[in-house]
């Protein structure tokens, strides 16, 4: 199966750069699997589209501000360190405590053994270790809490999709769902950035159960898929977690034959991943699986997702449970009404 198969013609005006004034207010597309059939809606609508005994599931990552803007820091001839240019380091993937890998802006100037100082010296960063893909190995030293000084000085890691000429603050509130409790995420579940706690309410009101579960998003989700063939892409490792009590609800659900509704690609691939013998596993795990085209769905019946990159490993998880030609179709028809499109766009309800 070719890449070239999950392309699409996008009129970069119909990116997203800001999310909707309410988050309940963008637009959604549904997409009906056994007739075709394509309605054009509301998102606040979401409970017309679902039903009594439904399960709906939600990822409640937290996004932490990964981006840490600072100075390099150079020995002069006396042994004295002295603040230089700007560095950027984004947080990818906590190694240890105060061992992270990381992407480091301008990495030449970044070699083995450079330092930088962010918050005035607060916090340390030196380079031990070069890897593929512009990557590094960072070891900290904090004044403090490490968390707490990120929390304190970091900006909110947004796509790159998503051009910003200073912070905006907005975007550490609404690129975040409503329910992000445990901190970990480089990137938001944005499928989810669309809930309110009312319409959560109106849905529990109308049967509908919400289950939560966490994986932690990844700067692979970033990842351009660089292979001619979809068969040998490689998805990069994200941790999960499934509670004893999620795992019970969902259970439940698979034994009644009732319909689970993942909310994002992210909450689907832990929900498959963590499905062993017919039955949800709780516990802590890793998960790199890959879902496109031909891949047998276990547990989930439905998918609310925003609209995702040409060619981008997303697209075809999307593919994968809509059908590859009637979600292209899809595709098309948003692109024909000026839908909204990737993190902060519109979204889509397959069922």
């Amino acid at each position: 199966m070719l890449v070239s198969e999950f392309d699409y013609d996008l009129p970069e005006e119909l990116i997203a750069q800001e999310p909707a004034r309410r988050r309940d207010r963008s637009r959604l597309l549904v997409v009906n699997k056994a007739s075709g059939l394509l309605t054009d809606s509301v998102f606040d609508r979401l409970p017309d589209f679902l039903a009594a005994g439904d399960t709906v599931v939600v990822n409640n990552t937290r996004v932490f501000p990964a981006r840490l803007i600072g100075r390099r820091l150079r020995t002069t001839a006396r042994g004295e360190s002295m603040a230089a240019g700007r560095v950027e380091v984004f947080l990818i993937r906590q190694i240890e405590p105060l061992v992270w890998e990381a992407l480091v802006r301008p990495g030449k100037a970044m070699l083995r053994g450079a330092r930088a100082e962010f918050a005035r010296g607060k916090l340390i960063a030196e380079v031990i270790e070069w890897r593929e893909l512009g990557r590094r190995i960072v070891r900290f030293e904090a004044a403090g809490s490490f968390d707490e000084i990120i929390d304190r000085i970091g900006r909110t890691p947004l796509p790159p999709y998503i051009k910003r000429d200073t912070e905006d603050r907005l975007d550490a509130e609404r690129y975040q769902t409503v329910y992000a409790s445990a901190r970990g995420a480089v990137a938001a579940p944005t499928a989810g950035l669309h809930f309110t706690p009312e319409l959560l309410d109106r849905l529990r009101a109308g049967g509908v159960e919400i289950v939560e579960i966490t994986l932690h998003v990844g700067y692979g989700t970033f990842q351009p898929v660089r292979v001619d063939r979809v068969e040998d892409h490689r998805i990069e490792p994200e941790s999960y977690t499934i509670s004893e009590a999620s795992a019970d609800t969902l259970n439940r659900a698979l034994e009644d034959r009732r319909r689970i509704i993942a909310v994002g690609t992210t909450t689907t691939r832990a929900l498959e991943s963590a499905c062993q013998q017919g039955a949800i596993a709780a516990g802590a795990r890793t998960t790199d699986l890959f879902i496109y085209p031909g891949f047998k769905f276990r547990v989930v019946n439905g998918l609310v997702t925003n609209f995702h990159l040409p060619r981008s490993s997303l697209l075809m998880l999307v593919a994968a449970l809509g059908g590859q030609d009637l979600i292209l179709d899809a595709y098309r028809h948003a692109v024909e009404r000026e839908y909204r499109f990737y993190s902060y766009g519109d979204a889509m309800l397959i069922l």
